[in-house]
């Protein structure tokens, strides 16, 4: 059995598969905790070996992300943060032309799906 401290201990003596939303934020919040550790031991390593495996198999269930070509995910995140093409070119640091040929090809495939 993987030997954990208690601070990481999840009330369980082992983790168990997910099956409800609360126990997912629970894994998470401790895999956060694991993760921002400088240097986890090899048993803590382990440990958030097995959470991200649960957590995994549980979002991939519950939560699904649609396949989505690159193109397609850089312009749903631009409409979600209320991005536009000019706000991109200083943070990648792409000509405006080129970014515009990048992300207008996707344009019409949403004006399209909006339809």
């Amino acid at each position: 059995m993987i030997q954990i401290p208690e601070k990481y201990a999840l009330g369980v003596s082992s983790p168990m598969p997910i099956t409800s939303e609360r126990q997912h934020e629970l894994y998470l919040s401790v895999l956060d905790k694991l993760a921002s550790k400088d240097n986890p031991s090899a048993e803590e390593e382990k440990y958030a070996q097995v959470l991200m495996t649960l957590i995994e198999a549980y979002e991939e269930e519950h939560h699904p992300v649609p396949d989505a070509s690159p193109v397609e995910v850089l312009r749903a995140l631009m409409d979600a943060h209320d991005l536009r093409q000019k706000d991109l070119a200083p943070i990648f640091g792409w000509k405006a032309s080129f970014l515009k040929s990048c992300i207008g090809s996707v344009s019409l495939i949403n004006r399209t799906s909006r339809n």
